[in-house]
């Protein structure tokens, strides 16, 4: 079983984070977090999409806002 959890270590060191070693020993700060950079732009750009989104629902009345609770209450 523990061949296991090494294979999965060695899959994530060795492989899938070796890009990101390359970027740790840069001398710039804004170079070595250029990836975060990009992923914290994508995420606000999805959330202004997704805002967009739900005030264009919204705006057309199509959510069904009528309260209800369960029958014991």
């Amino acid at each position: 079983m523990s061949n296991l959890f090494y294979g999965i270590e060695d899959l994530f060191v060795n492989v899938l984070f070796k890009p990101l070693d390359a970027l740790r020993f840069m001398d710039s700060w804004w170079a070595a977090n250029t990836l975060n950079w990009l992923f914290m732009i994508i995420g606000a750009v999805a959330m202004v999409y997704w805002m967009g989104q739900l005030k264009k629902f919204n705006d057309n009345n199509e959510e069904d806002k009528t309260s209800t609770s369960h029958s014991f209450l």
